[in-house]
């Protein structure tokens, strides 16, 4: 298991807990990989093996990274979380919201419930961990968007809460697999707006305002979709950090000429070149044929 809480200074944990919770001191002290991490393993049920590689990033203007990621290719689970609430607040959000959903789809690895369903649990679990943590008077306020992969069998199963996005690239064109849940989206959905008239609306600067998020609340509503990728079949898992500075075409023309192994620093770099004004993560999926 690869797991990133992504900044190296030391957090005091909590003088009152409700509930057991991670020890954030070891957590948030985890030193963070110098380099991508790459891994070649053939994930059980699945078809095709996985190659991964993930990478984050400070950025040019934060003084600290509240973007966490984790990945087990055992259980073949993929997460992107990225922390709301400020300094340690984001840092502790996006930790705990890796870790527990980690931990609880773990947990049901030898159960009978579909892959579909442990996913949907483990988005549950990290929901209520981190608004749990966040009745805290310190932390209130505290959140983190989150996406995921799980393998199932052939097909991925990817479940998303905020607007940290899922990109598939394939046959030559990028899909956004996600929808981000912001207000301008909302709007979309619920008939409000027309996607024609959505692109001249004027919402006061709210249109990417986040409208869902782990923790918010003490219930979640994430959205659910499926792919079944072929070889060579690429997905792209990463936060707003990275996709604010990255169209679908440009995303395109990086993967076309980079490696997996380096394709994560590859678009951190672009990002930081661009302006960098958020912290930047990314794991980065290619399906390849089972040997």
């Amino acid at each position: 298991m690869s797991f990133e809480p992504d900044n190296s200074a030391e957090q005091p944990a909590p003088a009152h807990q409700t509930a057991p919770l991670p020890d954030f001191e070891t957590l948030l002290a985890t030193e963070p990989p110098t380099a991508a991490e790459v891994v070649e393993n053939t994930i059980q049920k699945l078809n095709v093996r996985i190659l991964v590689a993930a990478q984050t990033d400070i950025g040019c203007v934060r003084t600290n990274n509240e973007d966490s990621y984790g990945y087990d290719q055992n259980l073949g689970l993929y997460i992107v979380c990225d922390g709301m609430g400020g300094m340690a607040s984001g840092e502790i959000a996006s930790a705990l919201a890796v870790s527990t959903a980690m931990a609880s789809f773990a947990s049901t690895a030898n159960s009978d419930s579909t892959v579909s369903t442990r996913l949907h649990t483990a988005i549950h679990a990290a929901n209520q961990a981190v608004w749990q943590f966040g009745q805290q008077p310190e932390h209130r306020g505290m959140g983190t968007t989150l996406v995921a992969i799980a393998s199932d069998g052939d097909s991925l199963i990817i479940g998303n809460v905020g607007d940290s996005r899922a990109y598939m690239l394939k046959n030559g064109k990028c899909m956004q697999l996600t929808v981000d849940h912001s207000y301008l989206n909302e709007l979309i959905r619920n008939g409000t707006l027309s996607i024609e008239s959505a692109q001249t609306a004027d919402l006061g600067g709210m249109a990417a305002a986040i409208t869902r998020a782990i923790g918010a609340s003490e219930e979640v509503l994430p959205d659910f979709f499926s792919i079944t990728p072929a070889p060579s079949d690429i997905i792209l898992l990463a936060s707003d950090g990275l996709t604010r500075y990255m169209s679908p075409e440009e995303l395109l023309d990086v993967f076309s000429k980079t490696e997996i192994q380096t394709a994560p620093q590859v678009l951190i770099d672009i990002a930081k070149q661009r302006g960098g004004i958020d912290n930047i993560t990314c794991i980065v999926l290619q399906a390849a044929a089972a040997s």
